[in-house]
């Protein structure tokens, strides 16, 4: 028994129901009774503890990471509020777990803590130090660039990192992760993948640039003040003709989802992308994520077809590593979701014609994404917290 997984979902109106129900349901297309591992993503309509305890009722002690999502994905397509649960079956999968806390605090630390964990716990078992790390963090609690760099200073650079920030239905308020029995928030859940098996890496998002390319003159975290000494809101004001006033009103994020901002990075086959959500009454721009002082700043447009291609092209990328993939790993931002409309399925559905019926699909609609835009597996492999970008880890034979 190399690899065995099974996906099952649930609409289930009471919370503990409904993740015993996804559960079963899982384990019943696996063909087991039992599970090794447990990957679980809820909506929040659902009591988030009692998900997980409808879950464990029939998973038992099988080690369980997850979180909450803004829709979530698996073999059946794209749902919303919903539960999505995968179970795995393995005597050639290997992984270890780990739990960064205090992610508002100080989030380059939850990321050191959650990688000294993993690794802790890896080399303890098996004396490796993995070969692909997974985190789930909460997508509201603070930079998850800084996560990012957290993990990267304990796990080195080069280490491929995937992954998906929690969400909460698109309300952000607050969302949740699941560690085994715990449900948290303001944490950073991570699985350190390794085994005889292989693993292949998937990411695009298919923005193209529009205009020429921007300095980032003054700039503080995911505070975006000036672009070519400029506020910032100006790069959309010169391309669209709206004032601040009316980019406000609308607000900026509405249109940002179609024409976000690309950052510049060497050796990357993509632009970076972030999404700016709001304008300050200074004309600065709040962002998703972190856009550095002196980076080259460049307005994007996307839209339906280049997402659809996207997800097709990372699929491919992730099967170069693992032509026969077991099941996948889908992180999903959810202004792709938005930009697709009434045709998401077709994006899932071009994953699932690249990588094969054979392969499993679970995945959620994410509040950013941890990935490698460079190297994917190897020595030049640089991760990123992304924006508006498909991500896909395929792990098989």
């Amino acid at each position: 028994m190399a690899m065995q997984t099974g996906t099952g979902s649930s609409k289930q109106l009471d919370s503990f129901l409904a993740g015993k129900e996804a559960a079963q349901k899982a384990l019943q297309k696996m063909g087991q009774q039992s599970a090794d591992l447990v990957l679980a993503f809820s909506s929040v309509k659902y009591n988030q503890e009692q998900v997980v305890k409808g879950i464990r009722s029939v998973t038992g002690k099988a080690t369980l990471l997850g979180c909450s999502d803004a829709g979530n994905i698996t073999t059946e397509g794209p749902e919303r509020k919903t539960v999505a649960v995968m179970a795995v079956k393995s005597d050639a999968l290997r992984w270890s777990i780990g739990l960064g806390k205090g992610i508002a605090n100080d989030a380059r630390e939850a990321g050191r803590e959650v990688a000294r964990e993993v690794l802790k716990a890896h080399q303890e078992r098996w004396h490796s130090r993995g070969k692909v790390l997974a985190t789930f963090p909460d997508g509201l609690a603070g930079n998850g660039a800084d996560i990012v760099r957290g993990v990267q200073e304990v796990i080195g650079e080069g280490f491929p990192i995937v992954g998906g920030s929690a969400g909460d239905d698109f309300l952000f308020q607050k969302t949740f992760q699941y560690y085994d029995d715990q449900v948290l928030s303001g944490v950073v859940p991570g699985i350190l993948f390794d085994g005889d098996i292989r693993f292949g890496i998937g990411v695009r998002h298919g923005w193209m640039p529009i205009g020429e390319a921007h300095q980032a003159t003054r700039s503080q975290g995911n505070l975006l003040q000036e672009i070519d000494g400029k506020p910032a809101v100006s790069i959309y004001e010169e391309y669209f003709g709206k004032k601040a006033e009316e980019l406000r009103a609308e607000p900026l994020a509405r249109m940002a989802i179609v024409y976000p901002l690309g950052i510049t990075l060497p050796g990357a086959a993509e632009y970076l992308i972030r999404d700016p959500i709001t304008v300050k009454e200074d004309g600065s721009l709040v962002c998703a994520a972190e856009v550095p002082q002196g980076s080259q700043v460049t307005l994007m447009i996307g839209g339906k077809e280049q997402a659809i291609q996207a997800a097709k092209v990372a699929a491919q990328q992730a099967l170069e590593g693992c032509p026969k993939p077991r099941f996948a790993l889908i992180f999903n931002c959810i202004a792709r979701n938005k930009v697709l409309g009434e045709h998401v399925g077709e994006e899932i559905d071009a994953i699932r014609s690249t990588l094969g019926t054979q392969a499993d699909l679970l995945g959620f609609y994410t509040y950013g994404e941890q990935a490698p835009l460079t190297g994917f597996i190897g020595k030049n492999c640089q991760s990123q917290f992304c924006n508006e970008t498909m991500v896909i880890l395929a792990i098989g034979e």
